[in-house]
């Protein structure tokens, strides 16, 4: 199969297998007389390995530490196991820090319903986003 074919059977762009290909996720063999890429039916296992993987979270560097480990012939489920037991708590830890900009968003939305609109007067960029409370810097003395 030539790249635009693999990319088709494979439900990606050309560019995708060419970024794989570049990346050493895949390894084409070269047509001898033309030197176009060819993949083999392993190749389009492997594409579809690479995207399970990605739905999974994993980064392109992480499937290649997989599949390095896989093509010397070792299990690469505890690697794996590790990188997801190591990424979940960072994506709980993401999805929190989402929901509290979500509830800022609508807070702020809120608060400005019946807010005017203002020009930039050279003491006032926005109103709406100076009217917000930064809660990160601490309160000044009264």
């Amino acid at each position: 199969m030539k790249v635009s074919e693999l990319a088709k059977r494979g439900g990606v762009t050309a560019e995708t297998v060419r970024h794989y290909t570049r990346e050493g996720l895949l390894s084409p063999r070269r047509h001898p007389d033309n030197g176009y890429q060819l993949f083999s039916s392993t190749d389009l296992e492997r594409l579809h390995f690479i995207q399970r993987a990605r739905k999974l979270g994993f980064s392109v560097a992480e499937i290649h530490d997989i599949l390095l480990h896989a093509d010397q012939g070792d299990s690469p489920c505890p690697l794996v196991r590790d990188l997801l037991a190591t990424r979940l708590p960072q994506i709980r830890a993401r999805i929190a820090e989402l929901e509290a900009l979500a509830q800022r968003m609508e807070q702020a939305l809120e608060s400005w319903q019946h807010m005017p609109d203002g020009t930039p007067d050279g003491h006032s960029l926005c109103r709406l986003i100076e009217s917000f409370p930064d809660e990160s810097s601490p309160q000044e003395a009264l």
